[in-house]
């Protein structure tokens, strides 16, 4: 370990890139919303439901129906997480994370919905058998054998994101493992354009998904490859020094060329790889624990055993290559109020890097900090000189567990919640509130502020979501 590094002064910190417009995040979701009706229109235009004929049509042009639909919820599940700068920023990534979900599932149920009833529609037609008429469709039709490919692909990914299966993997297995959803989209692209007559039935159509095609692609390799690369070529960091924190937590100064073109500002996030040998292909998302200067950036890591632990074993002068910024979780939110930053654990990353974002505008801010024991506590010097230079107040919640439930230490936590909280911080309903830590305990935290009178627009609260 080499000794401590001093961060750049305030006088060296780089101003803070703009914020995205507001209007981002409410045309992103318009968008959304007319590519699905754009997808029914197109479907009507081309006969829709009066192609109900014969005997198997019904459920033939349904599973068309369902099966558009699919397709364009999948490619705007790919858009949502190609990493866009505006649309990252304006909804963070958590939300995205979350939407990105609720939209795959359904894209997988419309999906499976296609291939049953088109598949049952085709027998009906043909008065054959289901499973006969399915191995029929999947080995003469062309790009079938492909679109079966995918989607076995597809289910694949769909029962490894289940909550119980993600629980048992490691981040970077689910992460390689979540790549085979392009694989699935590509290898369903031929059968939509040799056997889907919706896709190639005027040009309207073949312009509509063409263009979406073409724009979830572009996507995906300029902001999830040509970015990241050009970032990491252009501003070649490498690892300066790495000083112990506490017991298992270790802060990482990295050096590179011209960071202040780097659009990155306290409160968000990186994938990290270190070239410093076997498993360096895989990305670990790291949060800048303190504001980024001209020529320094910092970032605090706690050995969890998922990798993170040979953090601490990171030599000067080791190569990184990143990607990002990511998160939403900025001083940008604070709207000139007074801020109230409440941290658990490792967490504390994210609001030591807040204070440097607030600067001596963050004078009045209040930070709570939980943790267990007295040497657990990271940045104990760090935070004693904000407390002195911002009037920065700080809090040490420590402790053991308390109630069951309860977000603060047994010493605290006798009665209720939201009558301790509002003890710690009489003007807590004034405040702006910024959250992080452990997923159930940032849910609890953010039950304690709302009763204590915060609306949700006021707390501010971003979880690595995958």
């Amino acid at each position: 370990m080499s000794g401590r590094v001093r961060l750049a002064g305030s006088h060296h910190r780089i101003p803070p890139p703009h914020a995205p417009r507001r209007w981002w995040r409410d045309a992103a979701g318009s968008a959304a919303i007319l590519s699905v009706v754009a997808v029914v229109a197109l479907w009507l235009a081309n006969g829709g439901i009066g192609n109900v004929q014969g005997l198997g049509e019904p459920a033939t042009t349904i599973g068309r129906l369902t099966g558009l639909v699919a397709s364009d919820l999948l490619l705007l599940q790919v858009l949502l997480m190609a990493r866009i700068p505006w649309v990252e920023r304006a909804y963070g990534q958590d939300l995205l994370a979350r939407r990105h979900r609720v939209i795959g599932f359904a894209s997988f149920w419309l999906m499976m919905a296609h291939v049953l009833l088109t598949t049952i529609g085709y027998a009906q037609s043909g008065r054959a058998g289901v499973l006969a008429e399915g191995w029929h469709l999947t080995v003469t039709f062309p790009g079938m054998l492909l679109a079966a490919a995918g989607t076995l692909l597809l289910i694949l990914v769909v029962l490894l994101s289940v909550r119980a299966a993600r629980r048992r993997q490691r981040y970077e297995t689910w992460h390689l493992l979540h790549l085979y959803a392009y694989l699935g989209v590509g290898l369903a692209l031929p059968h939509q354009l040799w056997t889907g007559a919706d896709f190639t039935a005027g040009p309207v159509a073949r312009v509509y998904w063409w263009g979406l095609y073409g724009s979830a692609l572009a996507a995906v390799l300029v902001f999830r490859v040509a970015l990241p690369i050009w970032r990491s070529a252009y501003h070649r960091l490498r690892v300066d020094t790495v000083v112990a924190e506490a017991p298992g937590v270790v802060s990482v100064y990295l050096r590179g060329h011209r960071l202040d073109r780097l659009p990155a500002r306290a409160g968000q996030f990186f994938l990290w790889r270190f070239l410093d040998g076997p498993g360096w292909s895989r990305a670990h998302p790291y949060t800048l624990s303190a504001g980024p200067s001209q020529d320094l950036l910092r970032i605090t890591v706690k050995d969890l055993g998922d990798g993170s632990g040979r953090v601490g074993g990171l030599r000067p002068g080791t190569r990184v290559l990143v990607e990002g910024p990511y998160g939403a979780l900025t001083a940008e939110r604070s709207r000139g109020r007074r801020a109230l930053l409440i941290a658990a654990g490792v967490g504390i990353t994210t609001m030591r890097a807040l204070l440097d974002d607030l600067g001596p505008a963050g004078t009045g801010t209040t930070l709570l900090y939980r943790v267990r024991t007295h040497t657990e506590a990271v940045f104990r010097a760090e935070l004693g000189d904000l407390s002195r230079s911002y009037g920065v107040r700080v809090l040490y919640l420590e402790g053991g567990r308390g109630r069951h439930r309860s977000w603060l230490p047994a010493g605290y936590s006798q009665g209720d919640d939201t009558a301790a909280l509002r003890w710690l911080v009489p003007d807590v309903a004034e405040r702006e509130a910024y959250v992080c830590g452990p997923p159930a305990w940032m849910a609890a935290v953010r039950t304690s502020l709302r009763d204590a009178g915060l609306p949700d627009h006021r707390i501010h609260a971003e979880e690595f979501a995958w």
